[in-house]
């Protein structure tokens, strides 16, 4: 597969097989995404790959906070801005008509927009996934840095046939996940994602882009 395939095929899978990740993709993937660059090479991500029994267990515990309506852990960073301006506001509201579209869910159905969003702490039934820390003393650059290190994941995990979903919403049950993995109390959880094989009888339609003359500007000589 080459880059211009990878980068288009690229897309949030949200709905995956229970087949195994071998443990030698993961490496190998994360092997090569270290090349990621990174202001002063810096590097600032800290990864835990997650399988198994201990995926399993924090599933379980995500599910379990959730069965029992337990709020959202304080959050740690802001996800988005409280007064997200235009044309940010019209893009976030027309992936979310996209995505509950496709479910068959209404605007108006709360409820069954909460249990689609449930289905984020259970990985979208992935059997692996990664959980991507930076150190709370690093800066909005290092933070630039980890997000094109985990673009560079995805799309080595293309590379191997793989799909992904990167989800904020792990940030929301940082302590359940900090309860199996114990990180050191300096890192903050940015997000998880989820690794998988697609399942291909779960709809998940790509989100349009933006025209490019909306993105780029261009000065020619």
């Amino acid at each position: 597969m080459d880059v211009y395939e990878a980068v288009t095929s690229r897309r949030a899978v949200r709905g995956f097989t229970d087949r195994q990740v071998p443990m030698e993709v993961l490496e190998r993937v994360l092997s090569a995404a270290a090349w990621a660059p990174s202001g002063s090479n810096l590097q600032p991500w800290h990864t835990y790959a997650v399988t198994g029994r201990p995926l399993a267990e924090i599933k379980k515990r995500a599910g379990e906070r959730l069965a029992a309506g337990d709020p959202w852990d304080e959050p740690e960073y802001e996800q988005y801005p409280s007064a997200l301006k235009s044309p940010y506001r019209e893009r976030r509201s027309a992936f979310g008509e996209q995505r509950y579209g496709a479910l068959g869910i209404s605007r108006e159905d709360t409820e069954a927009r909460q249990r689609a969003a449930a289905a984020n702490w259970d990985c979208f039934g992935a059997p692996a996934a990664l959980f991507c820390y930076i150190d709370r003393d690093l800066g909005r650059p290092q933070w630039s840095d980890v997000g094109m290190y985990l673009q560079t994941v995805m799309l080595l995990l293309r590379a191997e046939g793989l799909h992904s979903c990167t989800q904020m919403a792990w940030a929301k049950f940082h302590r359940t996940v900090a309860e199996v993995l114990s990180p050191p109390d300096e890192l903050l959880l940015f997000c998880g994602m989820s690794i998988g094989f697609e399942d291909v009888t779960v709809s998940n339609p790509r989100t349009g882009r933006a025209p490019l003359d909306e993105t780029v500007t261009f000065f020619e000589g």
